[in-house]
């Protein structure tokens, strides 16, 4: 891959990563209630996810995702059920000591919960689908060129959402009484819910 073509795919993943969605939302959510060291599990989750959706893009199952709306439709509203209802546990935590057990759920539940969220985002597989063959050369072996493509892809994005969860971290400071952390999981719950109504309305 030229130097200038990796060049404009770093440029495109940033800006693919910095972007509003799921993601963002679950991992502001998991700085804002785990801080930046217990978010690490959901971070680690998305990029499983997101990894996940790149290998089926990568060996074409994207294209056929892409192609039918009724296996799009199945899979984006599965994805906004499995948001609604993490939401609306947030909101349902009423007592500090059902804070403290969500607060204290173990690590590798939350890696699975991001992963989850980001393999039932569809209109990320079809943006991979219309993303990655912009930057393969035809006349280069494929193998390296998806390598190199899905190696930034996933660099970037682990960068960007450790950012947004630590910024979402630097505030947890101000929710150390019962009930500004009862409005700290709302807020978490509020966006996860704003992620599955932006989710729905997504379109092939």
């Amino acid at each position: 891959m030229l130097l200038e073509v990796w060049i404009a795919l770093l440029g495109t993943a940033v800006l693919i990563s910095l972007s509003p969605g799921a993601g963002a939302a679950t991992a502001m959510s998991a700085g804002l209630t785990y801080g930046i060291r217990g978010a690490s599990w959901t971070t680690l989750g998305l990029m499983a996810g997101y990894g996940i959706q790149i290998i089926v893009v990568s060996i074409g199952l994207g294209s056929l995702i892409a192609t039918s709306p009724e296996l799009f439709q199945v899979i984006k509203w599965v994805g906004v059920g499995y948001l609604l209802w993490l939401g609306i546990q947030f909101w349902r935590q009423r007592h500090n000591a059902d804070i403290e057990s969500h607060v204290s759920a173990p690590g590798p539940t939350r890696f699975w919960q991001a992963t989850l969220i980001n393999i039932t985002n569809p209109k990320g597989l079809v943006f991979l689908v219309a993303l990655i063959p912009q930057f393969i050369d035809p006349e280069l072996p494929q193998q390296p060129q998806l390598l190199l493509i899905s190696a930034t892809l996933l660099i970037i994005d682990l960068s960007v959402m450790t950012g947004y969860s630590g910024l979402a971290a630097t505030l947890r400071h101000r929710f150390a009484d019962p009930a500004a952390m009862q409005v700290q999981q709302r807020v978490a719950g509020t966006a996860l819910i704003a992620a599955a109504l932006v989710l729905s309305v997504a379109t092939l």
